[in-house]
């Protein structure tokens, strides 16, 4: 741990729930100012569970916040340029454009969620995260401290809260009444293990990037993985709690198939062979976000980042690159020199960051829309021509 150099965190405990990009980017941080940090995680182990698919790093806020958490060099070798490749197909099974790195302003290179949370884990000083500590409840202690406890029985205190803990977050009813809105679109994710091998014509369709089929306000998208294995999501406008009523419980997985795969009829077997094809497990994946404007109640010594402050859809990829912003911005507002105390610090980052997200949020809702959309992908494509212009 380096030197302390964070006055106003001087003699500071800081708890920090949940152990995804934006706590363990925030817990880099502060560590390299030498503050006294835990990471509360409610996964059993590092490797207990998978950690989803592939993530564009933006060159703005994720590639940003990795570069100042002196994670550069690593971030850049296990990166996948090519990975940057978007195409965009109609539901007859043509090609209606195609991106590459070499046709945006920006980079975003892809790197699979396992190896982002790897290369944050391995940069945090031993034993600074704690593993199987489900939050159960939070409160104030007799000292005036925060006293954490989890589900298992024990608990801790510390002297700040920083809420990573997602779109569900327990940390959030401190600050704020407000819960996730169902967006109205729901994802079944499924993929494919070694598709090279397996289903070469479909590796070669989805390359080494990302494709989406669209329209009948639905959609069928796949994305390659560093492994090799393709990740499949199929999207569709549903009631909220659809995936809570089908006969089969989610167990059956060729009635799952078969459910799925009924809404697509008549698309081009192409486009449906990624989820012919699919491996036999599929996981349902409702969409939420939080009301774009946001007012917080004013609380001593706790604040959100990530998922916990502004869940939102996926499809700007930019909700790990934005709450590793957020990490950023709240460790320089902690560690800057000038600032009276910890409680101004927190409130000038939340002014700027609810500021900030007001925007990405309806941007991000906007994006749904144009992409599922009952004449997709004519919204999507007419946006892309009017940037091109």
């Amino acid at each position: 741990m380096s030197e302390m150099t964070a006055p106003i965190l001087q003699d500071k405990s800081i708890a920090i729930v949940g152990g995804g990009p934006a706590g363990l980017t925030l817990a880099r941080l502060l560590q390299m100012q030498g503050a006294r940090v835990s990471v509360y995680e409610r996964d059993a182990s590092r490797d207990v569970r998978g950690q989803g698919g592939s993530l564009d790093m933006h060159e703005d806020s994720g590639q940003f916040a990795l570069a100042r958490a002196g994670l550069w060099d690593r971030f850049k070798a296990i990166a996948r340029p090519e990975g940057q490749r978007t195409a965009i197909y109609d539901r007859h099974g043509a090609l209606r454009a195609e991106f590459t790195d070499r046709d945006e302003e920006q980079s975003r290179p892809e790197i699979d969620r396992r190896d982002l949370r790897d290369l944050l884990l391995d940069s945090l000083v031993p034993g600074t995260v704690l593993w199987d500590r489900e939050l159960h409840a939070v409160e104030r202690s007799e000292n005036g401290r925060w006293r954490l406890l989890f589900a298992k029985g024990d608990s801790a205190e510390a002297d700040l809260l920083f809420g990573c803990d997602g779109g569900w977050s327990k940390i959030r009813s401190l600050r704020s009444d407000l819960q996730p809105i169902y967006s109205g679109v729901t994802f079944v994710q499924t993929w494919i293990e070694e598709a090279q091998m397996r289903h070469p014509e479909l590796a070669a369709l989805v390359g080494h990037g990302n494709i989406m089929a669209l329209g009948e306000n639905r959609g069928l998208m796949a994305q390659r993985n560093g492994n090799g294995d393709i990740r499949v999501y199929v999207a569709l406008r549903l009631p909220e709690h659809w995936a809570r009523t089908r006969p089969y419980g989610w167990t059956d997985s060729e009635a799952v198939r078969a459910d799925l795969l009924r809404p697509f009829d008549g698309w081009a077997e192409t486009i449906l062979a990624l989820l012919r094809h699919s491996d036999p497990i599929f996981q349902p994946w409702p969409l939420y976000h939080i009301a774009p404007r946001q007012t917080w109640r004013n609380v001593a010594g706790v604040t959100l980042l990530g998922d916990a402050a502004h869940i939102m859809p996926p499809f700007t990829g930019r909700g790990a690159n934005l709450a590793m912003l957020d990490a950023v911005e709240l460790a320089d507002r902690l560690t800057a020199s000038g600032l009276a105390d910890v409680d101004t610090a927190i409130a000038d980052y939340e002014t700027s960051m609810l500021k900030r997200m007001e925007m990405a949020i309806q941007e991000t809702l906007e994006a749904q829309d144009r992409l599922i959309a009952e004449n997709a992908p004519e919204p999507i494509l007419a946006l892309i021509r009017r940037h091109m212009d």
